[in-house]
């Protein structure tokens, strides 16, 4: 089964309209960024569109790319007092310590989920929220499964990695410098796919019936690729297809949590 990423967040907007008809206020979002290339640019205009739609309002700071990790920080801070959710676009300039901008976020305002921990205190990032929204859509339990997490990066393999633990899974992180990849790949049940590598996983090395969440998302001759060679859809019994799976139920759980950060 290929997921159909538009329709579930489809249906995310539509609930997180109606959630935010029962809010006193207009809630509100805040994101800074800093140097941003074309492709952020176009995605914080979709995430302004799509925030106008569900009721949300957001204010799109953009930092002179001189600032100082100190200034950036007071920023943020500042921010707190003024919105909901705090957004900190990623990547910073180089010399911006990017850890003590993220820890500068409250965890009542992280809707980005960058201080997710596996507990109900932290928002879950919204990558992570996605795959738990499609296995919960189409019945598929990690408990006790052996999941494979193919990356180790703050948005995609790091929280991944977290919350399949939190569903009873066994789970292994594979980066570059892992041994014996395809032979750890070849034994999973569910494959959770954060690289950033066109195609690097192909139908070859699968189990048959694998569940593959792919959210490695990168260019490739101008278009969008996953980190799944388009051969695994002959093997996997589910998988989110790039683009159009993950991707756009991301910006609508994140608005959803800018809506829960409200109560």
């Amino acid at each position: 089964m290929i997921v159909d990423g538009k329709a579930i967040a489809k249906e995310i907007y539509r609930e997180t309209a109606n959630q935010v008809t029962h809010v006193s206020y207009t809630p509100h979002l805040t994101v800074f960024t800093c140097a941003p290339n074309f492709e952020t640019q176009k995605y914080l205009t979709l995430k302004k569109k799509k925030a106008a739609e569900v009721g949300v309002g957001v204010n799109i700071i953009e930092l002179p790319q001189t600032l100082t990790t100190e200034e950036m920080v007071q920023s943020v801070a500042h921010a707190c007092m003024q919105t909901d959710g705090i957004i900190v676009q990623l990547p910073l300039p180089e010399h911006i310590d990017t850890d003590a901008v993220l820890s500068a976020i409250p965890p009542k305002y992280d809707v980005d989920g960058m201080h997710y921990d596996g507990t109900a205190e932290t928002f879950m990032s919204p990558v992570v929220a996605a795959i738990s929204e499609i296995a919960q859509r189409h019945d598929v339990l990690f408990a006790s499964q052996k999941v494979v997490v193919v990356g180790q990066g703050r948005l995609v393999g790091a929280p991944a990695a977290i919350w399949a633990r939190t569903q009873g899974a066994q789970v292994t992180v594979l980066t570059a410098e892992s041994e014996n990849n395809n032979d750890v790949i070849a034994e999973a049940d569910i494959l959770i796919l954060g690289a950033g590598v066109p195609g690097l996983v192909k139908a070859d090395i699968l189990k048959e019936g694998v569940v593959i969440f792919d959210a490695g998302t990168s260019e490739d001759g101008g278009e969008l690729k996953g980190d799944a060679h388009t051969s695994c859809i002959e093997k996997a019994s589910l998988i989110t297809p790039v683009p159009g799976g993950i991707g756009p139920i991301t910006i609508a759980i994140l608005l959803r949590n800018v809506v829960t950060a409200t109560t």
